[in-house]
């Protein structure tokens, strides 16, 4: 309520009606409706996009943070998560995490995801997200498999913009890599606009119908890339919260990594910390599940020797 009342008082100084707000921030890219706005005053609801934050910061013309340190309380721990999983959950995305830190090259990022349709993403509620990373036996491909389970917290929502780090070199073809990544498998669902550059990949999936508030979707889709030696783990960048993460390593052929661990790291240049070793089962695989995971980087890597 801390925010709700800061935000109230922010409007009210303003002297700004909320259509007029929603319409600033429309100019801005950032749809949210007059419906939306109202639940954050008063208290019913709360932003889930720190860019939508720190844009209302500027046209209430409070000071810089005002708001958005009122939302940087401690994430609640996960239900039924243990160990490595249970602290991921709570070390990933301390405050100050900011979505651009979490990529290697934050100006490609922006600009690859600019041309994409993002009104919808900070609308959406991520409840899950699972991955299955495959690596071949000979260390020289890799496929994702990923499920999203998305909540609509508002009306006319039709995509969702999914952002992944393929590789370092063009996954769109013309760098140095012997294969481009590729979006395949797409269910649930069909691929909007795809882009892709110096390793990093972009894209929309629309949705198979227009979500109003309440509503929830499924999107499953895979990724994939043949030629390119992979680095020695695995990395899921969060630049919104999502209630429960799974990740699963699956080692092909009879040679398995010597050990395994998890790991969260504030933001792509900061330094991992370890979590604890993983298990790797009869199966040549590894699995990481983490609950209530804000902002930041999760992953697991291993070790050949």
């Amino acid at each position: 309520m801390e925010f709700a009342g800061a935000l109230r008082q922010a409007i009210k100084a303003s002297g700004l009606t909320l259509e007029r707000i929603r319409h600033r921030l429309g100019r801005r890219g950032l749809a949210v409706s007059v419906a939306t706005l109202s639940y954050w005053q008063r208290g019913r609801s709360r932003p889930r996009s720190r860019t939508v934050v720190l844009a209302l910061e500027e046209i209430l013309q409070v000071p810089p943070g005002a708001l958005a340190e009122l939302l940087d309380d401690p994430a609640p721990p996960g239900a039924a998560v243990r160990g490595a999983g249970a602290r991921a959950g709570r070390t990933a995305g301390r405050p100050g995490a900011e979505a651009r830190d979490l990529w290697p090259d934050p100006e490609r990022h922006a600009w690859l995801v600019g041309q994409l349709d993002r009104s919808g993403d900070h609308r959406l509620e991520r409840l899950g997200i699972h991955d299955v990373y495959r690596l071949d036996e000979a260390r020289r491909s890799w496929t994702l498999s990923v499920r999203t389970v998305l909540r609509a917290a508002d009306d006319d929502i039709d995509r969702v913009v999914c952002v992944h780090h393929v590789g370092d070199g063009d996954p769109a073809g013309g760098g140095t890599g012997d294969g481009p990544a590729a979006l395949a498998d797409v269910r649930y669902g069909r691929p909007g606009r795809i882009r892709a550059e110096g390793g990093l990949m972009a894209f929309e999936l629309v949705f198979d119908r227009v979500l109003s508030a309440g509503d929830t979707a499924v999107v499953e889709y895979e990724l994939g890339t043949a030629g390119r030696p992979p680095s020695d783990s695995y990395e899921r960048r969060f630049p919104h919260p999502v209630h429960d993460y799974v990740a699963i390593i699956q080692f092909a052929g009879d040679r398995l990594p010597a050990r395994c661990y998890g790991f969260t790291a504030e933001s792509s240049a900061a330094a991992r910390q370890r979590l604890g070793e993983l298990w790797i089962g009869t199966s040549g695989s590894a699995n990481l599940a983490a609950g209530a995971v804000r902002r930041g980087i999760v992953g697991i890597e291993w070790e050949w020797h």
